[in-house]
């Protein structure tokens, strides 16, 4: 395959594409020869990196639930067998867990098998070094290399079963019984909804919450089902929201608790049946953070609100930087100010990424909702709740986002063009343009915001507003509506 083919596997930092046929148009494109080729390329590049022979190398790999996984663990751990790599089979595993067998089993990588939240018939594969997930520029060295056929030096590796999710869940489990205090049952008296989705996070309902003393009736979509037959598992999905607060209500729960696919995302529902996620859950991750660092940096992507910046500094008295969309962007930069010397104990995405210091600054979405209950049980020993800790938080009236397609062939550069025009065309009109975006050209006009951006990855100019009066919205939008008519490369 021409390095030009190779390079289509590349989306930020993963592997993704499709892997099953059944989808008319969208042929699978995650062949066994593909997986192969990335994977004894990087079998090549970790070698390397860690100046080892390959056949010195432990590489762990885990899956979600998706229907292609086990097609895909085969032609992964056959590549690194092949590399003369000792594999461990994690079977059914998290992203995040799948990090952490580089610190408690000493792995020198770990390749997680996943798309996340997409549709049933992708796939995708992560790579992780003890260092964290490898950048999108290792990536792009480790598809060179697959281009050019470049693979360890034969040998044969050898393959063994792991249940190191068994042990990832007791570290949870652990982790609830020092911070509650409370003895060996800390979470007697409890009742908490959790919604897998059909992913692979129903372990932390019968693995973690229950045998610490949870109530857990109610939850739902725990078994893994790779044709996600009930909802998407996607804490920004409308519909997959909607279930997990309507559980949280039929049952009267205390929280509800919803993953993604493999864990490395959550969101909350609270006992009144309200999401506490996006803005909200920014919030409550910021104050649970904050606790211990005072004046400490939160940084999040571009598109959280104003009442969310007045919470982290007037309310909670941290700072809040806005940084890019991406959630290894925001993780990136948190952890260059705590190298520069700024205390930024989170990175988080209102997508529900979050990365806290204390956790390796791993985007990992059953270790934020374990420190959430623990912060829920010391509220409850003072009578109070989650929400009386974001009470505070400034809510928006509305929000949306538009998406324009750029039309352009090169829709970088005319991306970057309509956001210059814009930022003059807002100057003009006399609108206040934000001193801190980091991304794109965010405007403060009509008792709300917008802001236009460029997308990562794709020709797509996401428009998100949000407005603290009903109607606004469509009201900023009318205001943008003559400088978009002008843009002949943008559609709707």
């Amino acid at each position: 395959m021409s390095q030009i083919e190779w390079k289509k596997f590349k989306s930020g930092t993963d592997v993704r594409a499709v892997a099953l046929d059944g989808v008319p148009g969208e042929p699978c494109q995650l062949t066994d020869e593909v997986v192969n080729g990335i994977v004894a390329a990087f079998a090549l590049w970790v070698s390397r990196k860690a100046q080892k022979a390959a056949d010195a190398l432990t590489v762990a790999v885990g899956r979600d639930s998706r229907l292609s996984g086990p097609r895909i663990r085969d032609a992964v751990v056959a590549a690194l067998q092949a590399a003369g790599v000792r594999v461990l089979d994690c079977g059914l595993a998290s992203t995040p867990a799948m990090f952490m067998t580089t610190v408690d089993l000493g792995c020198d990588a770990a390749v997680q098998i996943t798309a996340s939240h997409h549709p049933w018939n992708r796939n995708g594969l992560k790579f992780f070094l003890p260092t964290g997930g490898i950048e999108g520029s290792d990536l792009s060295e480790i598809l060179a290399l697959a281009a050019e056929d470049g693979k360890a030096p034969s040998a044969k590796g050898t393959v063994e079963q792991s249940d190191y999710m068994q042990q990832y869940a007791a570290r949870l489990r652990r982790l609830i019984i020092e911070g509650a205090d409370l003895g060996e049952q800390p979470l007697n008296g409890l009742h908490i909804v959790v919604d897998a989705g059909n992913g692979v996070g129903g372990f932390y309902a019968t693995e973690v919450l229950q045998p610490l003393g949870a109530t857990v009736t109610g939850s739902q979509f725990l078994e893994p089902d790779g044709r996600f037959p009930n909802h998407i598992p996607n804490p920004e999905n409308a519909e997959a929201m909607a279930s997990v607060c309507g559980a949280v209500q039929r049952v009267g729960a205390d929280l509800g608790i919803i993953f993604d696919t493999d864990v490395d995302r959550a969101g909350c529902v609270g006992a009144d049946g309200r999401e506490i996620n996006r803005n909200r859950l920014v919030a409550l991750a910021a104050a649970i953070a904050l606790e211990g660092n005072a004046g400490g940096t939160i940084v999040t992507d571009s598109v959280t609100s104003d009442g969310l910046k007045q919470f982290i500094e007037q309310t909670l008295g941290g700072v809040h930087c806005r940084f890019k969309r991406g959630y290894k962007n925001v993780i990136n930069e948190s952890i260059r100010l705590n190298r520069e010397g700024v205390n930024s104990p989170l990175a988080i995405e209102t997508s529900g990424h979050a990365a806290l210091r204390d956790n390796y600054f791993l985007d990992d979405g059953a270790y934020l909702v374990t420190r959430i209950i623990i912060k829920a049980v010391q509220l409850r020993a003072q009578g109070k709740t989650l929400d009386d800790l974001i009470a505070a938080l400034p809510e928006p009236a509305e929000g949306c986002e538009v998406r324009f397609t750029i039309t352009e062939p090169d829709f970088r550069s005319y991306g970057e063009r309509v956001l210059a025009d814009l930022e003059a065309y807002s100057r003009t009109q006399g609108w206040r343009v934000a001193d801190d975006s980091r991304e794109g050209v965010r405007v403060s006009l009509c008792d709300g915001w917008f802001l236009l951006r460029l997308s990562v990855h794709d020709p797509v100019m996401p428009l998100n507003v949000e407005s603290n009066t009903v109607g606004g919205c469509e009201e900023i939008l009318q205001c943008l509506l003559p400088f978009i008519e002008q843009q002949h490369g943008l559609r709707r």
